[in-house]
């Protein structure tokens, strides 16, 4: 047996997919600790106070990608509802007892540990859609039921999500709809007009709140108010355009020491191209494009309707918002508040990143196996009968010439 043939989508896939993983994940232990350690100095006297958290979200992180992987995914179909629905309620707990940071309401603080509930409806919501649309593409609900469906299921997380408020979530949820419906080869026409209405209502959206519209306009002209909405765009461009092509070094970085602020969640990369430089920068894009091919390549390898879906949908979903959060840091968009997958501080977000790996890596194992397993499952006397039937209704030619020839002089005596 080939190493192909061994795994959904080859071996190859799933070593490039573990190696860039490991590879920004050890990225981002540095940069969290280079980025963090001043302050922390500072506020709570200890260099060390989020390095060692980071470290331990990520050590469990790897304990939830292993065991994920060791899992088989199809145990997903039937959690994917009570999934979503546990995440609702998490939400609307968010809107009800959240606690508030940088003036948005959008964790639970459950005491030993503080969860965003809107991470895991991204998930659960990718799930959700998954499998309806497998059902879809079998036959087992009709299209209205799948539209009743996700838009059901969407526009009650992403209404609950926008109320905290946090669009770039909700910006996020709705484009993971966007790319399964792509994976699930809806029509080029339905998806036009499903984008061109996202577009016009996240413009709309930019301008009812008025931090929305400062965040466009500081967008546009950072300059314009250095001091107030415009601060974090010009302190990320100072940093990340002051590295040069090689960077200062690592723990040489000047804007961590207070001038740029979140420096080891939303703006880290800022400090990679500052102490990395571009090249560094070049590395982190470089490790995220072979985390695309793999994880999109386990994707289309793999038979299974569910399982290409949720590995692609999850794979699209964890390099767009890396996209998005490069972006932002360099000026091409505005800001929007989201960490760099794998790269940024954060418990939420890097276990649900590596669980959502170990997915990927569980549909690479599993899909291929199940096929394997159909393909060399013998067949039953009903099945053997029923082929030579089958056979000798269609054409007297696809029997034996011997048959052939014993029922010809049969009928001669």
């Amino acid at each position: 047996m080939s190493a192909r043939e061994g795994f959904c989508g080859g071996s190859l896939a799933r070593y490039l997919l573990l190696g860039s993983t490991l590879y920004l994940l050890v990225l981002g232990i540095l940069m969290v600790y280079s980025a963090s350690s001043v302050a922390d100095y500072l506020r709570f006297e200890d260099s060390f106070y989020h390095l060692k958290r980071h470290v331990a979200f990520a050590f469990v992180g790897l304990l939830m990608m292993y065991a994920a992987s060791k899992v088989d995914y199809r145990v997903l179909r039937k959690a994917a509802w009570p999934f979503l629905g546990v995440c609702i309620a998490a939400l609307v707990a968010v809107l009800a007892m959240g606690s508030m940071r940088w003036g948005a309401t959008r964790w639970l603080d459950l005491g030993f540990i503080t969860v965003q509930p809107s991470e895991y409806a991204k998930l659960a919501c990718l799930l959700v859609a998954a499998l309806s649309l497998s059902q879809w593409r079998a036959g087992v609900i009709t299209a209205r039921q799948l539209t009743i469906r996700l838009g059901g299921a969407f526009a009650a997380v992403a209404s609950l999500v926008l109320f905290q408020p946090d669009m770039g979530t909700t910006v996020m949820i709705v484009s993971t709809l966007y790319f399964v419906l792509v994976l699930g080869k809806v029509k080029a026409s339905l998806l036009a007009v499903g984008t061109a209405a996202g577009v016009g209502a996240a413009g709309l959206l930019m301008f009812v709140a008025s931090y929305r519209e400062d965040r466009v306009l500081a967008f546009l002209d950072p300059w314009a108010d250095p001091l107030g909405s415009g601060y974090q765009a010009i302190q990320s461009m100072l940093a990340f355009g002051s590295g040069g092509i090689t960077g200062m070094g690592v723990g040489m970085s000047r804007q961590k020491f207070s001038f740029l602020p979140a420096a080891h969640t939303d703006f880290v990369f800022s400090i990679v191209g500052e102490e990395l430089g571009l090249l560094g920068s070049l590395s982190v894009v470089l490790a995220f494009s072979v985390f695309t091919y793999a994880g999109l390549k386990i994707a289309f390898a793999c038979k299974d309707t569910f399982g290409r879906l949720v590995a692609g949908g999850m794979t699209a979903t964890i390099v767009l918002q890396a996209i998005v959060n490069m972006a932002m840091v360099i000026g091409l968009i505005p800001i929007t508040g989201k960490p760099l997958p794998l790269v940024s501080y954060g418990g939420t977000a890097i276990t649900l990143t590596l669980l959502s790996i170990g997915v990927i890596l569980s549909v690479s194992s599993f899909g291929a196996r199940s096929q394997r397993l159909s393909a060399a499952r013998p067949r039953s006397k009903e099945q053997t009968r029923a082929s030579l039937d089958e056979r000798r209704r269609n054409s007297g030619s696809h029997l034996p010439r011997v048959s052939t020839r014993a029922a010809a002089v049969r009928k001669r005596a």
